[in-house]
């Protein structure tokens, strides 16, 4: 019997049996079961292989030979539970409908050609996931994405497994989402981006679009408008509502050293310094503001969460800020939604009970950070971890790569597999609810750039989402070799992944 762990399967599934041989694919392989999930399927199979397989609408037939189920069981186990099955036909049963999609994932995976074409790897397996909450972020407010690339975003993203897509959505550069009752943010406010480079908004009809096709793959989206600070595209549309510019030693130098513009006030931003931005927090038309997009984001989101922001507000003095983010997060919580918020918002007394906090900070926590974070777990929330140092996709691979910043360290897959969500911070490990992998855009000015810092670090944060924190298979050297098994899909997909040294990239 082939080692379970010997399976090509990112993430590594909570118990998998590898069997001999193949099941053979064909065109004359049959799918029954959900319609959608049919064709998802069958368009899966035909981009990877150029096989298509034949789509059976109703009950499975009769002669059951080489035919692949896809049906509900929630006895399976729960919520995104699913059970697989591979010998002469295919059966995969999902606790409910996610789970049946991610046990089409995994079945994708298991499609492998050799000498004699192609099939399906034997295996049983039998999966869960350890967290609830396996995010990614996508910015699009320093470089601009276009609905298409955000989909394919959604595609590669939601393949691994993850389940939540959060966008950051307004900072410095640029206003990405159409707000009716505040049009100027899009007229004025979203037309440049970092270095120059083309802006662009969503519209709603847009931002539907993106959501409706987000929970076609069992992806929550999270929509983030970054206050009080990274606001100084607001103060172009609305310079009522903002501050002027206020410098920092580390925007100062970090400017100078990149040859990039400081921030004027009134004029669109370019560079990706931060810190000099902030919104006028003893205004009460700031307010009617954030209560006004608040609303409107609340309207086309069916995900629970708006998320606030609240970092790197370096230009505000704490009682001011403590006071905005007090006032935010329960506007938030009246709109009908749960606030989250990066960790420095923990810093205020009286956030809004309930409110989830992103903890950013690096594994080994810095200054007040940790206490920060352990605040919204006092006031009756809960902790995202995206600690920089290791789930950052946008720090470099390496010292000499050409994308990606380093003020977070350089991440090596490596680094980027081998931590734990729950030892950072010293606070109950229910209270942890995942973990997610943000990519910060200021150098990736297309979106093959953003594809070769996401892949394959992603994959590395699926799998600690995932996957059990221990057993076998869990651990660098085996995931190294099942990482490389995804080079396949991702050529077939046309992922602009990024061949790292240190994996061994299988060619079929």
């Amino acid at each position: 019997m082939v080692l379970p762990h010997s399976l090509p399967l990112v993430p590594l599934p909570s118990s998998a049996i590898a069997g001999e041989g193949r099941m053979p694919v064909s065109e004359a392989t049959r799918v029954s079961g959900d319609a959608r999930l049919t064709t998802h399927l069958i368009e899966a199979v035909a981009q990877r292989s150029g096989i298509r397989l034949s789509a059976s609408p109703d009950q499975p037939s009769p002669d059951r030979s080489s035919e692949i189920a896809l049906r509900l069981d929630p006895s399976v186990g729960g919520p995104e539970s699913y059970a697989l099955t591979i010998d002469e036909t295919v059966d995969i049963a999902g606790a409910d409908e996610a789970g049946l999609f991610y046990g089409v994932q995994t079945l994708l995976q298991l499609l492998r050609e050799d000498d004699d074409g192609w099939g399906l790897l034997r295996a049983e397996i039998s999966d869960s996931p350890r967290f609830g909450r396996r995010g990614v972020m996508l910015d699009v407010t320093r470089h601009f994405f276009d609905v298409d690339e955000v989909k394919k975003f959604i595609d590669s993203t939601s393949a691994l497994k993850f389940n939540h897509l959060h966008l950051h959505l307004s900072d410095d550069q640029g206003w990405r989402i159409q707000i009716d009752s505040w049009p100027k943010l899009t007229e004025l406010a979203s037309s440049t981006a970092s270095l120059g480079d083309r802006g662009g908004f969503y519209t709603k009809d847009d931002y539907r679009e993106i959501v409706a096709y987000a929970a076609e793959r069992h992806m929550v989206v999270i929509p983030e408008i970054d206050l009080p600070g990274h606001t100084h595209a607001i103060g172009v549309a609305y310079p009522e509502l903002v501050e002027e510019p206020v410098m920092n030693d580390g925007l100062l130098s970090e400017s100078a050293r990149l040859g990039q513009p400081l921030p004027v006030a009134g004029e669109p931003y370019l560079g990706w310094g931060v810190g000099h931005s902030s919104v006028r927090i003893h205004e009460e038309r700031t307010y009617e503001f954030v209560r006004d997009v608040v609303r409107e984001l609340a309207e086309m989101t069916p995900g629970p969460y708006i998320h606030i922001g609240g970092d790197e507000s370096l230009g505000t003095p704490q009682d001011d800020f403590d006071l905005f983010v007090e006032r935010a997060t329960a506007i938030v919580v009246e709109e009908g939604k749960i606030p989250l918020a990066w960790h420095e918002v923990g810093a205020a007394k009286d956030i809004a009970e309930g409110t989830i906090g992103q903890y950013w900070g690096k594994t080994t926590p810095e200054g007040t950070h940790a206490a920060e974070a352990a605040h919204f777990v006092e006031r009756g929330g809960a902790l995202i971890m995206s600690a920089a140092d290791v789930a950052y996709l946008d720090m470099k691979y390496d010292a000499d790569f050409p994308l990606g910043l380093t003020w977070a360290g350089v991440i090596d897959v490596r680094t980027a597999y081998e931590w734990e969500p729950t030892s950072i911070l010293d606070v109950p490990e229910s209270a942890i609810l995942g973990i997610e992998a943000p990519l910060w855009s200021e150098t990736t000015r297309t979106f093959g750039e953003v594809e070769q810092l996401v892949f394959p670090r992603a994959a590395a944060q699926a799998e600690i989402g995932w996957s059990p924190r221990e057993g076998a298979g869990r651990e660098w050297v085996s995931f190294r070799e099942r990482l490389g098994s995804l080079a396949p899909l991702w050529k077939a997909g046309r992922v602009d992944f990024h061949p790292a040294a240190e994996i061994p990239w299988s060619e079929r």
